[in-house]
């Protein structure tokens, strides 16, 4: 039995260059596919009935599946080729295609359907229960004995069921019964009963409940019967849709009293882990999840209580897979009320000592890396069903059945599949940003990607282009959960210009598409107001530089606090809140970002943002809540303006304890302003721009887990409530702390906002060319690669720019000469190349080696070699030569006296990072 793992979140360094990562582990890297996951989600083409499928069981690598039914049809929907398959279909567990044999499951009135499958031990009968009359013909009473070899109906097998049959479990010599029924051969037995598994002889067994039967399973030792319906009394004993009888004489061993009696047991599974249950239910406070519980004494070990009609539980080598359509596993802290996932798979066991009980329950283990989709599909909407695992030809296979018509979004109907091998599905592409708040360190990051079957990812991170990756960071994630992976690139010079791609690899090699290129220009100069944000210990810090959605980047030194964009906000407002920073807008009436993680806050914290508006509704500029794109049912930790433009903070705890601005301060004035709200011992206080405004000595605050919200939520009957819950205008610079900043440290944030920052500008080449000795008559001015070499045949290249002058109060700091080696052989050179002062006339179209320009003898800077491959590269130049030229169209030329050339992209290249082009970094005197 392999060991069950579950979701335990570790930092892991894993590095191919210098800098450090981080990123989220959950499990170990296994061969294929994340473990302890068994399958694939990637569906394989499966033959469709055309109706709903109930009941599922294997046997020597043949699948059967019933349902209600009347044919099937190959994966493609090839017309002519469907074939007849009433109520009952066999298929290859390896092929997905209908075999032999051919049973049909029929009734004189009604409509049939076949409910529930099970294999005997030996693998030699097939029994099958439901509501029908006949099996091909032969006579039955909702419970027939098929003959597996032979594909035909047991005769001498037919005893009495007067109902609809729903559950079935075998032994060597038993067969245990449940459904609908009252009597069996005219004896009473209430919804469960055994007969002999060869003759069909009713048993002596009786465990009479009041509702329907829906479950029956045996215990490995086959002492017991675990019993799972609608029922509130087994045999007079009070115990609601759960029950533990005596496997011979049906006497009640165990009664449970603890399940809402708004909701019923669907399934039973056990394994030598335990056994398992799957609920559904309807109403308040219902019971929609999982139960497991122990063999030992039937005691509960854990419950996991996400809503979503859990219809069938399948452990399997130390996981449990559940067909439901789970829409909220709040409770285990896991994804809010929104989308339904209909496949799930979750440890059977936690993995070292279970959590500290919740409202009386201990919380299931955690979701694990597998999610295939479905939909709802037909009859009840419920989606899948019943689940069977299969194998042939050494590989195993994972059977879903049930209600749906997509599977992973393309047509499927009823019945898909999924292999333990073969997983081709790629990682989703990586989103990524890079920012640099001090010389000497970048900070890339990505929000992770999402893969159906791997938790687990490996990120390669391309630096400048570079085919080579610069540092390797293993992180994992989950369909709901994708926290921002980071590395610190600590290997960069100030003034420098650098580009960052990222791509995600499973664990079978599948790698996603390079992510966009990102670039980030280190500063030469400590920038004050974003160090000291992170200095602070800011755990999430959004500055709204993101260029691209839905990604939201957290620039916390921490830097797994990631966020979503909904319905688009504006991206790059300029200017700011801070010098050199770009900011958010907001429409106030559907836009809003959450993070990307759940979360619990404590009784200490700290929220910080700018803001700039004219609104006259209202609305939330930052909180917390228990949902993500829909209104939050809990929520607090807020702080919202009011229509008439004042502010307010406040907490719940019990009831909304606020503090507000004064009468006339009110902040809708079109201008920036600094606000901050904090919870600590004292109680809460709230500042704007640096000064302190009011506070109330309310230290507590709701417990709940649940995402940070920026420009929207739900506000409920707080005070002062404005028109609009959405918050119209610009946010900026917003940070979230685990401690309550001080006063000092509140009025330091807002001086420093005002401080001066770097300003760079980048300027690409307005013409380019090179001279070839070779061919001394030759222009090269429209070629898209320029060169340099000394010697052997004398190649130069010439480069001009519109030079910008200085930014009012700035001076030039540095200078940069980027360019980017292209894509041929040896395209790099072992020689040192120099930039050095054009001095003669040229142009692009007209200057060859006859006509090159005369070039000046004191170099501006120089790169000694250039590394092979292609990859961008800075060559620093000194500043004073520059600063001289600042305001003028300027040429420089690239030198060499080797005779290894260096061929780098010209201006008219289609090559992303390409064109030649100065980084000029400005500051203050």
């Amino acid at each position: 039995m392999r060991r069950s793992r579950g979701l335990t979140a570790a930092l892991v360094l894993s590095l191919a260059g210098a800098g450090t990562g981080i990123g989220l582990v959950l499990m170990p890297q296994a061969s294929a596919i994340t473990a302890p996951v068994a399958f694939t989600a990637d569906e394989l083409p499966t033959w469709q009935p055309d109706g709903i499928v109930w009941a599922m069981a294997q046997a020597e690598g043949t699948v059967f599946a019933g349902g209600t039914f009347s044919a099937v049809r190959p994966p493609d929907g090839t017309a002519g080729a469907e074939q007849d398959a009433v109520n009952f279909v066999a298929l290859d567990a390896a092929t997905g295609k209908p075999t032999s044999c051919k049973l049909a499951f029929t009734i004189g009135d009604g409509t049939a359907t076949v409910r529930t499958l099970v294999v005997s031990k030996d693998k030699k009968t097939l029994y099958a229960g439901g509501y029908f009359g006949a099996v091909n013909g032969t006579p039955v009473s909702s419970l027939a004995a098929i003959d597996i070899a032979s594909c035909t109906p047991k005769a001498a097998f037919h005893p009495g069921f007067p109902a609809t049959v729903r559950a079935l479990a075998v032994t060597d010599d038993t067969l245990y019964v449940g459904g609908d029924f009252t009597t069996v051969e005219g004896q009473t037995r209430e919804r469960f009963a055994a007969v002999d598994a060869s003759s069909g002889a009713l048993k002596p067994f009786v465990a009479n409940v009041d509702e329907p039967g829906r479950a029956v399973e045996v215990t490995p030792d086959g002492k017991n019967v675990l019993l799972g319906g609608d029922f509130f009394t087994v045999n007079n004993s009070n115990s609601h849709a759960l029950a533990v009888v005596d496997a011979t004489s049906g006497a009640v061993k165990k009664t449970y009293t603890n399940i809402p009696s708004n909701s019923v047991v669907k399934d039973i599974s056990t394994d030598a882990t335990g056994f398992y249950t799957g609920n559904e239910g309807s109403g308040g406070g219902v019971f929609d999840g999982r139960i497991g519980l122990r063999l030992s004494d039937f005691t509960e070990k854990w419950r996991d209580r996400c809503l979503g009609a859990t219809q069938f539980v399948l452990p399997y080598e130390g996981v449990l897979y559940s067909s439901s359509h789970a829409h909220d596993c709040s409770t285990e802290l896991e994804f809010p009320d929104g989308k339904r996932n209909f496949l799930l798979a979750q440890p059977t066991d936690h993995e070292g000592a279970a959590p500290a009980p919740v409202d009386g329950f201990v919380r299931g283990p955690g979701k694990l890396g597998w999610h295939p989709t479905a939909n709802d599909g037909l009859g009840e909407g419920i989606g899948p069903r019943v689940m069977a695992v299969a194998e042939k030809n050494d590989v195993k296979y994972m059977w879903v059945g049930g209600e749906f018509t997509l599977i992973n979004g393309k047509p499927q109907q009823a019945l898909t599949r999924f292999a333990s091998t073969g997983d081709v599905g790629a990682p989703t592409t990586p989103v990524a940003s890079a920012s640099s708040v001090k010389p000497g360190e970048v900070q890339v990051r990505w929000r992770t990607s999402y893969d159906a079957d791997d938790s687990k990812l490996t990120y390669r991170i391309y630096r400048n282009g570079s085919a080579t990756p610069a540092a390797t960071v293993t992180a994992s994630s989950l369909e709901w959960e994708r926290p921002q992976a980071s590395w610190n690139d600590t290997t960069v010079k100030a003034g420098q210009s650098y580009t960052y791609r990222v791509t995600a690899t499973d664990a079978a090699g599948n790698t996603s598409a390079l992510s966009a290129t990102t670039s980030v220009t280190v500063p030469t100069s400590v920038q004050s107001y974003p160090n000291q944000v992170r200095t602070d210990g800011a755990e999430l810090y959004w500055r709204y530089d993101d260029a691209v959605s839905p990604y939201v980047a957290d620039s916390s030194v921490s830097g797994n606090r990631s966020g979503i964009q909904v319905n688009a906000p504006a991206l790059k407002q300029s200017p700011g809140a801070v010098p050199g920073s770009s900011a958010m807008g907001f429409n106030g009436t559907s836009q809003k970002l959450h993070s990307d993680r759940r979360q619990s806050v404590g009784g200490t914290f700290t929220i910080e943002t700018w803001f700039k508006t004219n609104t006259t509704r209202g609305g939330k500029l930052i909180g917390f809540g228990n949902n993500t794109t829909r209104n939050s049912g809990s929520y607090d930790r807020q702080i919202y303006m009011t229509n008439t433009g004042r502010l307010v903070f406040g907490v719940y705890n019990g009831s909304a304890r606020t503090v507000t601005t004064g009468l006339f301060d009110t902040y809708n004035d079109n201008k920036w302003h600094h606000v901050v709200g904090t919870q600590g011992p004292g109680g809460i206080t709230l500042y704007v721009d640096g000064q302190k405004k009011d506070s109330l000595n309310t230290a507590s605050n709701a417990t709940y887990a649940g995402y940070w919200h920026i420009g929207g939520d739900n506000l409920g009957s707080w005070p002062n409530r404005p028109t609009s819950n959405f918050f119209a205008g610009q946010l900026d610079e917003t940070a979230v702390y685990p401690s309550a900043l001080t006063e000092a440290q509140v009025k330091k944030h807002f001086d420093l906002a005002k401080a001066p920052t770097d300003t760079v500008s980048t300027v690409k080449t307005t013409e380019d060319t090179y001279i070839n000795q070779g061919a001394p008559s030759t222009a090269y001015g429209t070629s898209t690669s320029l060169a340099v070499r000394g010697s052997g045949s004398l190649y130069q290249t010439y480069l001009r720019f519109d030079v910008p002058a200085a930014p009012a109060g700035q001076v030039l700091k540095s200078a940069v000469l980027q360019f980017k080696t292209s894509t041929q052989a040896s395209a790099g050179t072992a020689d040192t190349v120099s930039v050095v002062p054009v001095t003669g006339n040229w142009s692009g179209a007209s200057t060859s080696f006859n006509t090159k320009p005369a070039l000046g003898a004191t170099p501006l800077g120089s790169i000694a070699g250039v590394p092979e491959g292609s990859a961008v590269h800075n060559l620093e130049l000194d500043t004073a030569a520059v600063t001289a030229v600042l305001g003028t169209s300027y040429s420089m030329g690239l030198t060499s006296n080797g005779t290894d050339p260096l061929w780098i992209w010209s201006s008219e290249s289609t090559a992303a990072e390409g064109t030649p082009q100065l980084v000029l970094t400005f500051g203050a005197k």
